[in-house]
């Protein structure tokens, strides 16, 4: 038949994306205060890879319990490390683009390349801590008691007799 309906992001979406981000905020604040004191006393590469590990745990309980309100698991904390590779390839993919093809400032251009590598990394952090969001969010009754993301199927029919 048809597609589903797409609606526009709910304020709890929204709200979400915003926790995302916030996260993304600590988790930078976070890395840079381990890498700090560890690069007094550790070479500059063991003081990052400390300072990363430290971070990206520390974003997944975060990400977990306050981001998307769920319960952690193995499976889960094992699969999170993609968001960063994901984080990694959009930043790298963006920055190549903007300052060769848009000619931008190679200053200036990471910055908006982690801007834009935030939404792509949000869906990925999304699919891993929120396995089923999909069949959730169309089970759950959204406001007004419809399914948030897709309009109802019509009902299968068939030619055989009941």
């Amino acid at each position: 038949m048809g597609r589903p309906i797409r609606r526009l992001p709910t304020a709890g979406q929204w709200g979400r994306l915003a926790r995302f981000a916030a996260v993304g905020g600590v988790n930078t604040v976070t890395f840079y205060l381990c890498y700090l004191p560890l690069h007094r006393v550790l070479p500059y590469f063991a003081a990052y890879t400390a300072g990363f590990l430290v971070s990206l745990t520390g974003s997944f309980f975060l990400n977990t319990y306050f981001t998307y309100r769920t319960r952690p698991s193995w499976r889960k904390f094992l699969l999170f490390p993609l968001t960063q590779v994901t984080n990694y390839a959009v930043q790298s993919a963006g920055l190549v683009a903007l300052v060769s093809w848009c000619g931008l400032n190679s200053t200036v251009a990471p910055l908006l390349a982690a801007l834009l590598a935030i939404p792509f990394t949000y869906l990925v952090s999304r699919r891993i801590l929120l396995p089923g969001h999909r069949k959730a969010a169309a089970d759950a009754p959204g406001p007004g008691g419809s399914p948030d993301q897709t309009a109802p199927s019509p009902p299968v029919r068939s030619n055989e007799p009941a």
